[in-house]
């Protein structure tokens, strides 16, 4: 009986792949050896390998890698299970997005075997079980999605059939890795109408970036001028400026120059013989004149106590011319030989001949 029931597990896996095909669907790979290892009491187990035991047709323990002793005719070893991880094709199918476009699919998922016991006991073909989670995962998750999301979102897609697989095959001892999409074929309308609306998007792209250079060109060119003509009026304000400072400057020079000029001449003529007397007379002259001024310009007055009295202001008028001269009379008769000169003409003289003038 012991050596019987190899062969009937075989006829079984036979006859549902039999099934599966008939029914159209795709083959599941099994991963059971072409011979289960003979339990010859002594027995090696490779690394990353569980090889699941049945004593008298129950579950009797999993065999670590190494050496493992069993009792023969009573252990049987029952499914030998590989704990690497496992690459599995997804095939290609149909799928409708959520804006009705028929897509086809295909993927690859990678899982390994968490839980041995789980993964013989739980499902009677594991990988096979996983595939089609996948599909109908896949196709549930697509439908949720429109087409240019799909392209969009491929890897939030992923990670959502993962979830949903690992959440399914948790009974099974069974984990997924990752699920990756291979490829996602489009129908060739929709193909067609998608390189057109991709073409209308570069020709207003360009449209776009044209409109901008061509605004951006005229900015500058604005931006140009203004910054020429705002430093030609600068220049030109430098220059009138430079030549109104230089103008200033030479009449400065010129007034001064006179002024000096005319300081010599006055120096002269009052060093000459009745120099004195003379501008004694233009002194009073000038007083006679501003005090004959004053009420023209404003309605505030200022006058002495004496207004009527002419004399007495003309002869204050040389009283203070006098006094500023008489150190420069000082020092120019210390500095010049005594010289022969005709007595000046009395005060009383030079004040009738004021008061004719004035009258």
């Amino acid at each position: 009986a012991g050596s019987q029931s190899p062969s009937c597990s075989f006829s079984f896996l036979q006859r549902s792949q039999q099934l599966k095909r008939s029914a159209g669907l795709a083959p599941a790979p099994h991963r059971l050896n072409s011979g289960l290892p003979v339990n010859i009491g002594v027995l090696f187990v490779p690394q990353q390998e569980a090889w699941v035991v049945e004593r008298m047709g129950k579950f009797h323990r999993i065999l670590e890698p190494g050496l493992n002793f069993l009792i023969p005719l009573l252990d049987r070893i029952r499914y030998v299970q590989s704990l690497k991880e496992i690459v599995i094709n997804v095939p290609e199918q149909s799928a409708v997005t959520l804006d009705n476009v028929t897509l086809q699919i295909d993927g690859v998922l990678y899982l390994r075997v968490m839980d041995p016991y789980k993964a013989s006991y739980g499902v009677e073909d594991p990988e096979y079980a996983v595939t089609q989670l996948a599909q109908t995962t896949m196709r549930s998750e697509l439908g949720k999605l429109s087409l240019d999301r799909v392209f969009r979102e491929r890897e939030s897609l992923n990670a959502n059939i993962v979830d949903a697989i690992n959440q399914a095959s948790d009974c099974w001892g069974i984990r997924c890795l990752r699920y990756e999409i291979k490829d996602i074929h489009v129908p060739p309308r929709v193909k067609e109408s998608m390189q057109m609306q991709v073409e209308a998007e570069r020709r207003k792209r360009a449209t776009v970036l044209e409109s901008e250079g061509t605004r951006e060109s005229a900015i500058n060119v604005a931006e140009g001028q203004k910054q020429a003509q705002i430093l030609a009026s600068e220049a030109e304000k430098a220059e009138q400026i430079n030549k109104a400072a230089g103008r200033e400057a030479n009449a400065m020079l010129v007034k001064a120059r006179a002024k000096a000029e005319a300081i010599q001449l006055l120096a002269a003529a009052l060093a000459q013989q009745h120099g004195s007397a003379a501008a004694s007379l233009s002194v009073a002259e000038q007083y006679v004149s501003a005090f004959s001024k004053l009420a023209k310009d404003s309605n505030t007055l200022l006058l002495p106590a004496n207004t009527g009295d002419v004399t007495n202001m003309v002869a204050q008028a040389l009283g203070i011319y006098s006094t500023l001269t008489k150190p420069q009379a000082v020092k120019t008769q210390d500095e010049l030989p005594p010289a022969r000169e005709d007595p000046p003409p009395p005060a009383a003289e030079v004040l009738k001949a004021e008061q004719a003038s004035s009258s």
